[in-house]
């Protein structure tokens, strides 16, 4: 997304929904969130990351963490690292399977590319691929990305997916 006027957020109204600033950087809570949400996505590229590896990551003033709450328990989460190119990537996103489906999504997707353009980025960008959650694509194109690249990679990680996201929440 090249300019802020591309951008078309979309918020839920639900009660129990914060969003909050990880200000202290956390490499127990960022690798929680990582593989929380990237355990059935097949997210595997920082799993081997050592809490020295997280911590020299996250403690730059080019990242910052944005936590999506439902009731108090972490419900997903936006990475966002500043580029020397004064661009913004998404750099993680997600939500933890039991909280799909809900709106919330779009509301964090808003709050981080918001964020983004506050930051003073002159680009906000994401990857995504056919590994992620079905509906990740359509809710980045619904609030302005557009596709830039495509490429095929036929080889898939190998790593198993846990399962969570077919499960139903017990009511």
């Amino acid at each position: 997304m090249r300019s802020p006027a591309a951008f078309r957020p979309s918020y839920v109204n639900h009660p129990d929904l914060q969003i909050h600033h990880a200000r202290t950087p956390s490499p127990e809570f960022s690798r929680f969130l990582y593989t929380s949400v990237g355990g059935d996505w097949y997210w595997c590229d920082r799993l081997s990351w050592t809490r020295d590896r997280w911590w020299a990551y996250l403690d730059r003033p080019e990242v910052e963490t944005w936590v999506a709450y439902v009731a108090g328990t972490p419900a997903g989460y936006v990475e966002l690292e500043r580029q020397p190119d004064h661009d913004v990537e998404i750099a993680y996103f997600g939500l933890l399977p039991a909280f799909i489906g809900q709106g919330i999504g779009k509301h964090l997707l808003s709050t981080g590319t918001q964020r983004a353009w506050d930051w003073g980025a002159e680009r906000v960008w994401v990857h995504t691929c056919s590994l992620d959650g079905e509906y990740a694509l359509a809710n980045y194109q619904a609030r302005g990305f557009t596709l830039y690249d495509q490429t095929q990679h036929n080889e898939l990680p190998r790593r198993k997916r846990t399962g969570y996201q077919n499960q139903k929440r017990a009511s």
